[in-house]
């Protein structure tokens, strides 16, 4: 299968479904799959239930791979492309116990990264452009990796990948550190890394401005005041925008001005996109 520049780390893949397949199959393998044939094959479609955004196509190709090797899938759409009812997204043939035994921890890679870049989409879509909507660490432990490439899938960007990728200097450090002097060891410490200064209030945004933050995250404001923060800021950082934003409210802080909207629901609270194997007969 061609990758694309969505997908995570092959390595990274195959970790979670050798972990997946490994908490499926438990101490004595498939038993149920072991009453069929060793000679029955079949041909299969992966298809969508319901409209949205596919991701996670390497996942479950690797799932079906893992399992067994002479089961192959050929898809007909990229991670990125929009579904629709009854669109036939892969065919999936060879040994009908080995394409039984992978289907489940295929699909539900499949349809939970699925379901991430679909929202991510609807998202996108409702900022019409005006901003970047951009994920959080608000996800599921091991498969960040794969989540986050199914935010990129839907047309997001990725915040941190991890702790060690960049300086987000939030209130609970503010506790014990003021901004001036969180800026000032962080470009000292790190040079070249931004540093990212979290303001709950419109002074906060002023000291983060003075102390030379790379970035200000402004968090739990309405889009009026995210509009004057936009407006003190005047171009010389990028603004993010946090807390509380829903589908029925990106909109209005993308016309606002900010340049990133970060939403930590599109990784832990996206419902799945419903995506089935059905079986040629």
């Amino acid at each position: 299968m061609k990758r694309s520049w969505v997908d995570p780390p092959l390595g990274q893949v195959r970790q979670v479904v050798a972990s997946a397949l490994a908490e499926d199959f438990g101490v004595q393998g498939d038993l149920t799959a072991g009453l069929v044939p060793d000679d029955a094959t079949v041909t299969a479609s992966l298809v969508a239930r319901r409209e949205g955004v596919l991701a996670g196509r390497l996942a479950a190709h690797e799932a079906f791979l893992a399992v067994d090797p002479a089961v192959s899938v050929s898809w007909n759409l990229a991670d990125g492309d929009r579904v629709t009812e009854a669109t036939v997204i892969a065919r999936v043939q060879g040994p009908l116990a080995s394409v039984l035994s992978a289907e489940r921890t295929a699909l539900n890679l499949l349809c939970h990264l699925s379901g991430i870049a679909t929202l991510t989409r609807r998202y996108v879509d409702e900022t019409g452009g005006a901003s970047k909507i951009r994920d959080t660490r608000k996800t599921t432990p091991g498969l960040r990796s794969l989540e986050k490439a199914a935010v990129r899938a839907g047309g997001g960007v990725n915040h941190r990948a991890s702790l060690s990728d960049g300086i987000l200097v939030k209130d609970n450090h503010l506790a014990g550190v003021g901004i001036a002097e969180a800026v000032s060891a962080a470009h000292s410490r790190w040079p070249g890394i931004p540093c990212e200064v979290e303001c709950d209030t419109l002074e906060q945004v002023d000291q983060a401005l003075a102390a030379g933050a790379d970035m200000i995250l402004v968090d739990n404001m309405t889009p009026a005041q995210v509009a004057d923060a936009v407006g003190r800021v005047a171009g010389r950082v990028p603004v993010e925008v946090s807390g509380g934003v829903t589908l029925e409210t990106v909109r209005a802080y993308a016309e606002a001005g900010a340049d990133l909207i970060s939403v930590g629901a599109i990784t832990h609270s996206a419902p799945i996109l419903d995506i089935g194997l059905d079986l040629e007969r």
